[in-house]
């Protein structure tokens, strides 16, 4: 199963540069062309959550620092399990 992610975006910092979403792996993000941020910019914006892997690339590129990154945590297989 894959690892499931999301992000969330600043909209006080994003300037709609669409670096993420140049180099989302998943080809997730966009810009959200039906709003704009306080400064005038459309902000990025996650278009497809059930893809998301949280790999954290956009967070990476991002010059402004505006994309946190969550993943989903995986639960811990007892170690019992694993030896059987």
């Amino acid at each position: 199963m894959a690892v499931k992610g999301w992000i969330q975006v600043d909209e006080r910092f994003c300037k709609g540069c669409e670096l993420c979403a140049h180099f989302c792996p998943q080809q997730v993000l966009g810009l959200a062309w039906d709003r704009l941020t306080p400064k005038g910019y459309r902000p990025a914006l996650l278009l497809d959550p059930e893809r998301c892997t949280g790999c954290e690339v956009c967070a990476v590129v991002c010059p402004e620092g505006a994309i946190t990154v969550y993943r989903q945590v995986r639960p811990r297989m007892p170690e019992m399990a694993m030896r059987g």
